[in-house]
């Protein structure tokens, strides 16, 4: 594997894991600021209605896929205007110059 691979593996998965722990602390604060209990309801938990179980799934994974959307888009613009190579298609891009418009 190239060194330029790894070092990307390196780099997506960093930002990913610090994305995903900031994310659920923040949908958990949410939760918490929204609904006024201490914390989010457990889905193995069964004295906890299914409703609220399922409404704390949808909220927690569309929080945190969300987060990590954004950030994984982010990484890929950092990691190609470094390095000038694509992370997704692995092609090289043209240098861009600075009076480009989006």
């Amino acid at each position: 594997m190239k060194p330029e691979k790894i070092a990307w593996k390196i780099y997506a998965s960093a930002i990913g894991a610090v994305t995903t722990l900031v994310s659920q602390k923040l949908v958990e604060g949410a939760w918490r600021y929204v609904t006024g209990d201490d914390e989010p309801p457990s889905a193995e938990d069964p004295e906890e209605t299914t409703g609220r179980a399922l409404s704390w799934a949808v909220a927690s994974g569309l929080g945190v896929a969300g987060a990590q959307l954004i950030a994984r888009r982010f990484t890929n613009r950092r990691w190609m205007k470094y390095s000038l190579v694509n992370p997704v298609t692995g092609k090289k891009v043209g240098v861009r110059r600075q009076d480009d418009n989006d």
